[in-house]
């Protein structure tokens, strides 16, 4: 059996629409980066300059690590495109309000043992398949370590300071394999999702820590009688089974290489 590579980040593209997922992780086939994905990037970039530094007491300040933020908006190292309504100037400000936040409000809360691990391959052979991908941060907890997964978007953090995890378990899940595999610590405790509010407003603009997802490794890699998220990818790809969804949200050229497919019709 041939085994074949899969990003963790892109599993869920599986189940939202195979056709799409076929051609961005199979096929190779790319969309320009959104202006919300660059804007995830560039914290991601630059919140990680900032934990890294507090980690190895490198000293890097909060205003300089958000340099990395305003590099990656304005030096992207992809093809990006923004709509009508989006301007780099306008990314910049709402990645730095929010790299502040994030820097003030929830990294002194956190003691971290790994930044932005990258875990280049883990092969599950008896699937056909191998996962790649980086994993934000390696936490230290009370009884072990726990990953925190880095979560920007409209929608990351409602008004009362909630953080949604539902459907994200398996996401976890899989970068806990990942982190293990990569920094060699097991990873015992529960994963949490750091919500980061990508709004225009500085009202809007909210960064929350989300409670403890339990059990993600169980929906990942499921039971002897329920198939888990990794057996059922791997049984659409190894059945070539990629049938399209046209009511996806993602389904526009702006998200998809292959817009307008058969399945569009």
């Amino acid at each position: 059996m041939s085994i074949v590579t899969l990003r963790a980040s892109g599993l869920s593209e599986w189940f939202d629409c195979a056709a799409r997922a076929e051609a961005k992780q199979l096929l190779g086939k790319r969309t320009p980066t959104s202006g919300k994905a660059l804007l995830g990037s560039a914290l991601h970039k630059s919140t990680a300059v900032y934990d890294r530094s507090v980690m190895d007491g490198q000293g890097i300040t909060i205003d300089e690590a958000a340099g990395a933020a305003v590099d990656a908006i304005h030096k992207p190292s992809e093809d990006v495109r923004l709509d009508d309504d989006e301007k780099p100037e306008e990314l910049e400000s709402i990645a730095i309000a929010l790299h502040k936040l994030y820097c003030t409000k929830i990294a002194p809360t956190q003691e971290y043992a790994a930044v932005e691990v990258a875990c280049e391959r883990l092969e599950i052979t008896d699937l056909g398949i191998a996962l790649q991908g980086t994993t934000d941060r390696v936490r230290r907890v009370a009884n072990g370590h726990g990953i925190a997964d880095l979560k920007s978007g409209g929608s990351a953090v409602r008004a009362d300071g909630h953080v949604e995890t539902k459907g994200h378990a398996y996401q976890v899940g899989v970068y806990e394999l990942l982190a293990e595999k990569a920094s060699g610590l097991p990873i015992t405790e529960p994963g949490v999702i750091v919500g980061l509010q990508t709004a225009k407003t500085e009202k809007g603009q909210r960064v929350a820590l989300s409670g403890p997802i339990v059990g993600a490794r169980e929906v990942l890699l499921g039971e002897p009688d329920s198939p888990g998220v990794l057996e059922t990818v791997a049984k659409l790809i190894n059945n070539g089974v990629f049938a399209g969804n046209p009511k996806s949200m993602l389904c526009s050229k702006k998200y998809c290489p292959i817009y307008p497919c058969k399945w569009v019709k």
